[in-house]
């Protein structure tokens, strides 16, 4: 059986995948597959545990492949602390806000509010698509310990959940503060000054 991990992201999602490494009976992976088309953005092998928050924008491929042969869960976060979390990503260039705002509501605006649609939409996507679904659960990051041990027992996983459980006292992708930013910008910097000299020779060439 295979198993997805659908949500919006900043949930929780990377310490998720970390813990499902502790899961004997099944292989597991995070975004394994993001940078694939077609069907083989989805093509994953049997008994694997996939978590990858933009699979929520390809729900339509995995009612056609899985259906309701496989397990879905939906991992949520606290709406609010999602939300601020997105609103302190905006700098990253192929970050899911900047995309969402500028490509899907076309706007030039960055400000929390968008994020909040952000993180409505993508749940209301994946309640719609699960609606249907007899082999699912819900599980909050706020209750982790609890719902990770029912998610256990629901796919019969095998391994040791003790060590799996410990993984989420461990945080991982946590948002970047101001001051790893400009470390990081700094670090960087050279890419960037690089970039912007060999702009206009790649205007010479189109």
């Amino acid at each position: 059986m295979n198993v997805f991990i659908l949500s919006t992201g900043r949930c929780g999602s990377v310490t998720f995948s970390k813990a499902c490494k502790y899961i004997s009976n099944y292989s597991s992976g995070h975004e394994e597959r993001s940078r694939l088309l077609g069907n083989d953005r989805i093509d994953f092998p049997k008994n694997h545990i996939e978590i990858d928050s933009r699979l929520c924008w390809f729900l339509g491929r995995l009612e056609k492949k899985y259906g309701d042969d496989a397990f879905y869960v939906h991992l949520k976060r606290d709406r609010k602390k999602v939300a601020e979390s997105y609103d302190k990503r905006w700098f990253k260039i192929t970050g899911i806000m900047d995309a969402y705002t500028r490509g899907i509501v076309m706007s030039e605006d960055r400000n929390l509010k968008y994020c909040y649609d952000y993180v409505d939409t993508v749940n209301e996507n994946i309640e719609a698509f699960l609606k249907n679904k007899s082999k699912k659960t819900i599980i909050n990051i706020e209750n982790i310990q609890e719902d990770f041990k029912t998610f256990w027992t629901m796919i019969e996983a095998e391994g040791d959940l003790e060590q799996a459980l410990a993984s989420f006292e461990i945080k991982h992708n946590a948002t970047t503060t101001k001051s790893q930013l400009k470390t990081k910008y700094a670090k960087h910097s050279h890419k960037l000054v690089r970039a912007f000299k060999a702009f206009p020779l790649f205007l010479k060439n189109v």
